[in-house]
């Protein structure tokens, strides 16, 4: 291997470090590096540090020597597809994926939005009056009330819009954060990796994945499976309040950081609060870790399999 080919190995190395410790930091609950001290810090096990410390790389004098020495201008790297963005009319544009998409009829939103309104869940800001439900309402009445959804920028590059599913009736909902790529092309929730290990943890407690709910805050899959921002989870989670408004189900599982924060509004992270259960408008709030965080670090699973014990023998000492 030469020493050009050596050195982008040792580079493309650094950089999956660094986006895995990134990773791991966002589902412990950090959400920035500013002002983390040690002290400030999560105490941490010998072993996770051994788990998370990124790869020491050494040049050789050779790479040092070529690293100093100037190299010539590359060729710019071509653009990005851009999106085009929502007309006046708040229709959805034409976008990469349009022969993809589902036939729904388009919801505009409203162009004021409504007064925040008290609901069995506290005050929300709804972006428009199809974000409020109403009494009697089913699940298909919210999904007709989504439509083609240009609420949030997230529309833009979405290729399928990706519903909760289940049973309506379920004493047991799984909220997760957003889709990820599976899901965005088969508008079913949880299908991936992390799908399938979910179905095993479903399993693991005696029920079927048809014997409950599966849906996340968000609808749609950001870009490059980011976090969503602030607003569009604001934007979306009013209709996750009114499917459980509609089901009641006993216990809600929320599945990672994100997802506990956006259902439960809290600052506290998932190391926290993980394993023991809150208590949501009487319903019973388990926090635990996102199945794909249990895919980068299996020695979790643990700690998960403990929760989920929690979760099946409320469930079994309530059944009715």
């Amino acid at each position: 291997m030469d020493e050009k080919s050596q050195a982008r190995e040792v580079l493309k190395s650094l950089a999956e470090d660094v986006a895995e410790a990134a990773s791991y930091l966002r589902e412990l609950g950090v959400d920035g590096l500013e002002g983390l001290t040690p002290s400030a810090a999560e105490p941490r096990t010998p072993a996770r540090e051994e788990r998370t410390a990124p790869k020491p790389h050494t040049l050789s004098p050779a790479l040092k020597r070529h690293a100093s020495v100037e190299r010539p201008a590359t060729p710019p790297k071509p653009s990005p597809p851009q999106f085009p963005q929502a007309n006046k009319a708040g229709e959805p544009p034409p976008t990469l994926y349009q022969t993809a998409m589902p036939k729904k009829p388009v919801r505009k939103p409203s162009p004021d939005p409504p007064a925040p309104r008290e609901t069995l869940f506290g005050d929300i800001t709804p972006k428009d009056e199809l974000s409020l439900g109403q009494p009697g309402e089913t699940f298909e009445d919210i999904r007709a009330d989504i439509g083609e959804c240009v609420r949030c920028p997230l529309h833009q590059g979405r290729t399928k819009i990706v519903h909760t599913e289940g049973d309506p009736k379920a004493r047991l909902l799984f909220v997760g954060e957003a889709p990820g790529a599976d899901e965005d092309a088969t508008g079913r929730p949880f299908v991936g990796r992390a799908g399938q290990l979910l179905n095993k943890i479903i399993e693991a407690i005696g029920l079927k994945r048809e014997d409950v709910l599966i849906g996340n805050v968000n609808r749609c899959r950001p870009p490059g499976n980011r976090t969503p921002t602030t607003e569009e989870a604001r934007t979306c989670k009013p209709f996750l309040l009114r499917e459980i408004n509609i089901a009641r189900p006993d216990v809600i599982v929320v599945l990672g950081n994100t997802a506990m924060k956006n259902l439960l509004d809290t600052k506290e992270g998932i190391t926290r609060l993980r394993g023991e259960f809150q208590d949501y408008k009487g319903i019973k709030v388990m926090p635990t870790f996102h199945p794909a965080y249990l895919l980068r670090d299996p020695s979790k699973k643990r700690e998960v399999w403990d929760d989920m014990k929690k979760v099946r023998d409320y469930l079994n000492s309530t059944k009715k």
